[in-house]
């Protein structure tokens, strides 16, 4: 599973304060198995991952290619939307810093 997927997961998880051990328990997975999850030693079945991604109050989604920068531009604006000492406005489709990042 790619890294960035497994990136989100666990700052999902991390985000709700749960231990990977009380994840493990909403989804009826060992916390050896978050863990190994989480850190790219094994790659879950799809219902899975689909429990994990729920579970998290997130989804899957699927996306023309050519809409992904924008689709990612939208989660980094929800994100930084409520950022401390955040006030000026921001591009919406680029950071000049990620303009060589298409993911």
């Amino acid at each position: 599973m790619p890294e960035e997927i497994r990136d989100e997961l666990k700052r999902a998880r991390k985000a709700k304060r749960w231990t990977q051990q009380e994840l493990g328990k909403k989804v009826q997975l060992a916390q050896r198995h978050i863990s190994a999850i989480e850190a790219g030693k094994i790659v879950p079945r799809y219902d899975t991952l689909l429990d994990i991604v729920r579970v998290l109050d997130l989804d899957l989604v699927l996306a023309p290619r050519e809409l992904v920068p924008a689709v990612q531009a939208l989660i980094r604006d929800y994100r930084n939307r409520a950022a401390p000492g955040q006030t000026a406005e921001r591009a919406l489709y680029a950071v000049e810093a990620e303009e060589g990042d298409h993911g």
